[in-house]
């Protein structure tokens, strides 16, 4: 599946982006006056190979969750129970994620991909595969696909096997896959887990490059003794490990989580069926980065939601070449910055869509 899915993807298109700068230069407005906004537009269009391209709705918010066995190097001050309570909050509806996707009519999915300790839900709410009601926004679903039950110790031993790191990857894919089958004509990254901006950093550090210093934030708000202690720890499992770049699935076995993992599938799924993948925080950006190095024409699928407050996010971006839509100082995760850049994103492409050119609205050009 992974081997077909990379086969699949493809680079942009050259004469669908023309089309939309061209288009652009005949909308009733000032030239560049979008900003930001008007190369977007042209970006979805290369994805899509249309000018313009389709309008990305409905949205489908996929949350992947997991647990890490270096919370056992107290990395974060929440017990890894919250993992398995905050799932059944999310299919409560009573999260943050739950409430920004309200607003924005998206649908939440939630996936358990290796959660260490038993979800707190009836059996009857646990959905094995995705059926067709999956995009219904007042319905959060939960699909159980765990690998494991939490990763290991990565300052230890390789937090994954190749095979457990596949699987993961393979997730993200079907997921993808089947989100996009329902109809949706975005995908939103979230994620959920204790601990794991930690395999995040390192992530991060292994692909760019860049010092652990400079990918390792704070997470959840730890203090100053309990950062230092993290940093040492990032550093630890990059000397432990020693991760190649060039060799993803090794890097993601040795050092990432499964909710990491399978994002990474997700935004490679979604990238073959050339449908845009609206990125969240660090989580999503450091599972971007793997995908990036299995599939380099993936990123033309990734649109950067926001600038998470978590350093090692802008690392990160900088080295995919993508700039956020918004900066709010964000760190919750879950899929809620992606959600707030979702109408921005939407604004982007309907503006090819509904705006007038000069002719057709008898207004004279410069």
């Amino acid at each position: 599946m992974l081997e077909t899915t990379i086969a699949a993807i493809r680079p942009a298109d050259e004469a669908a982006m023309a089309a939309a700068r061209e288009l652009h230069g005949r909308l009733t407005k000032p030239a560049g006056s979008l900003g930001a906004l008007e190369e977007l537009s042209v970006r979805l269009a290369g994805l899509a190979g249309a000018c313009p391209p389709p309008l990305p709705e409905p949205a489908a918010v996929a949350i992947f969750a997991g647990d890490h066995g270096v919370h056992a190097q107290r990395v974060s001050p929440w017990p890894q129970e919250v993992t398995a309570q905050m799932i059944g909050n999310f299919l409560a509806g009573g999260a943050v994620v739950n409430a920004f996707a309200r607003q924005a009519g998206a649908s939440v999915t939630v996936v358990d991909v290796g959660v260490a300790t038993p979800l707190p839900t009836e059996p009857a709410v646990l959905d094995p595969v995705l059926d067709s009601a999956v995009l219904d926004p007042a319905v959060p679903r939960l699909v159980v696909a765990s690998v494991r039950r939490g990763t290991r110790d990565l300052t230890v031993t390789a937090a994954l096997t190749r095979d457990e790191a596949l699987a993961a990857v393979q997730t993200g894919i079907r997921i993808a896959d089947e989100l996009i089958d329902a109809g949706a004509g975005i995908l939103l990254t979230g994620d959920m887990g204790i601990g794991n901006t930690t395999p995040a950093a390192v992530l991060i550090a292994a692909f760019t490059g860049a010092d652990p210093l400079d990918t390792t934030g704070r997470g959840t708000g730890v203090d100053d003794p309990t950062y230092a202690h993290k940093v040492a720890v990032v550093r630890a499992a990059l000397a432990r490990h020693t991760p190649d770049p060039t060799d993803p699935l090794g890097v993601l076995a040795a050092v990432g989580g499964l909710e990491h993992a399978a994002l990474a599938g997700l935004i490679l799924g979604a990238a073959a069926r050339r449908t845009p993948v609206l990125l969240d925080g660090v989580i999503a950006v450091s599972a971007a980065l793997a995908a990036a190095a299995f599939a380099p024409d993936a990123v033309c699928a990734m649109v950067a939601g926001h600038r998470s407050a978590e350093p090692g996010a802008t690392v990160a971006l900088r080295h995919l070449g993508l700039d956020p839509l918004i900066d709010l100082g964000l760190r919750l995760g879950e899929g809620t910055g992606a959600l707030l850049a979702l109408p921005v994103v939407t604004g982007a492409v309907r503006v090819l869509h509904e705006v007038a050119t000069f002719d057709s609205a008898g207004v004279a050009e410069k």
